[in-house]
C-alpha cells in the first residue's frame, strides 16, 4: 500500500480509501448495500491490516446508518483516532424539514454536529460539500466552513462533485478572506468515464489538490460481470441502480479489452480497472466499496498489479475507438 498527501495538507492518506455507501441498506440505499455491523467491522478491520488508513462516509448514507456502522466499528475494533482519516459528507437531505438540506451556514453547523454523534468522534479530517448548492452564496458556504475548522470540529474540508470553475471561484474566495480553502475534490472517473481529464485534473494540478476518485469501477459495470452482449445478472447493483451514466458502447469495448489484460496478468477484470486509475499521478486516493471480504480482498489486491505502459494503451485505444 503505497501512501500520498492528501492536497496540500501534509497528511499522508492510502491509496485505497474504503468507501462505506454498501453500509446499512437503509432506504433507497439498499440496493447500494446491506452490510450490517458484523460485516462492517470484519470489512473495517480486514481493510485497516491491508494498510488503509483512509475512509470516506456522507450524511447521506443509508439516512445516517453508515455513519453510525462506522463510529460503532471503529469502537469495537479499538482503533486508535490517529491511525485513521475519517471524511464525510454534508448537502444531501437529511430529514423531511425545508432546511434539512443544502450547503447553508445552518445547515452545515447542524450537521457537522450530527456527523459527529453518529461516528463518535470529536473531529472529522476532511469535511466536504456533497454537491453544488445553486441557493446558497458560496461565500456563506466557505464562512461557515471556515468557522467550523476553527472550532476543531474538523481539520481540512474538501468538494464533491463540482466543477472546475466553482472550486477556482471558492479558492479565490478563501485567499481573499484568509478561510480554510479547499484541499481536495471527490469526483467520478474511470476508464469508461474520463471526462474528469478534461479541465478538472488540470485546474487540480495547478491548485495542488487532491483527487478522491468514486465510482472506479463506473458501478460495478467494470468488473466485469456482463456477458458478451453487455448484459448485466439479475441482481448486480448496476442491473438495479444504473449510475453513474456511462456511454455503454465504449465501455463494453473498454471492458473486452481488459479481459484481455486481466487474463495475461491472471487477474480479475475489477482489479485491471483499479489498478489502471490509481496509476494516475493526480489521484490521491480511490474510493471503493465491497459487499464481502472477497470482493474486498480482490479490490486491496489492486494495489499490487503493475499494468505496463502497452497494457494501458491497448486498453485506451480499443475503448476509445470509432463506435458504428
Amino acid at each position: 500500500m503505497r501512501y500520498k498527501q492528501l492536497g496540500r495538507t501534509g497528511v499522508l492518506v492510502s491509496e485505497l480509501c474504503l468507501g462505506t455507501m454498501t453500509f446499512g441498506g437503509k432506504g433507497f440505499w439498499s440496493v447500494v448495500g446491506q452490510q450490517q455491523q458484523e460485516l462492517v467491522d470484519q470489512l473495517v478491520a480486514r481493510s485497516l491490516a491491508a494498510g488503509v488508513n483512509f475512509i470516506d462516509t456522507a450524511d447521506v448514507y443509508s439516512e445516517g446508518l453508515a455513519e453510525s456502522l462506522l463510529g460503532q466499528s471503529l469502537k469495537n475494533l479499538g482503533v486508535a483516532r490517529s491511525d485513521v482519516v475519517i471524511a464525510t459528507k454534508a448537502f444531501g437531505r437529511t430529514g423531511p424539514g425545508p432546511n434539512d438540506v443544502g450547503a447553508s451556514r445552518g445547515h452545515l453547523m447542524d450537521a457537522i454536529g450530527k456527523s459527529l454523534d453518529r461516528l463518535q468522534l470529536d473531529y472529522v479530517d476532511l469535511y466536504q460539500i456533497h454537491g453544488w448548492d445553486t441557493v446558497t452564496p458560496i461565500d456563506q458556504t466557505l464562512r461557515a466552513l471556515d468557522d467550523i475548522a476553527r472550532s476543531g470540529r474538523v481539520r481540512y474540508i474538501g468538494v464533491s462533485n463540482w466543477t472546475a470553475w466553482q472550486i477556482m471561484k471558492a479558492n479565490g474566495l478563501s485567499e481573499r478572506h484568509d478561510w480554510q480553502r479547499f484541499e481536495t475534490v471527490q469526483a467520478y472517473y474511470s476508464i469508461a468515464g474520463r471526462d474528469l481529464e478534461r479541465d478538472v485534473v488540470p485546474m487540480v494540478e495547478d491548485q495542488k489538490m487532491g483527487v478522491l476518485v468514486w465510482s472506479p469501477l463506473a458501478g460495478g459495470l467494470l468488473a466485469g460481470k456482463s456477458d458478451a452482449a453487455g448484459k448485466l445478472p439479475d441482481g448486480t447493483r448496476r442491473a438495479q441502480f444504473d449510475f453513474p451514466p456511462v456511454d455503454r458502447p465504449r465501455a463494453d469495448k473498454c471492458i473486452a479489452a481488459m479481459r484481455e489484460v486481466a487474463a495475461r496478468h491472471e487477474v480479475s477484470v475489477a482489479r485491471v480497472a483499479l489498478a489502471d486509475v490509481l496509476e494516475k499521478p493526480w489521484v490521491a486516493s480511490v474510493i471503493f466499496g465491497a459487499k464481502s471480504l472477497e470482493q474486498l480482498d480482490d479490490n486491496l489486491a489492486a494495489t499490487t498489479l503493475k499494468l505496463s505502459a502497452e497494457d494501458m494503451a491497448e486498453v485506451r485505444i480499443k475503448a476509445t475507438a470509432r463506435v458504428s
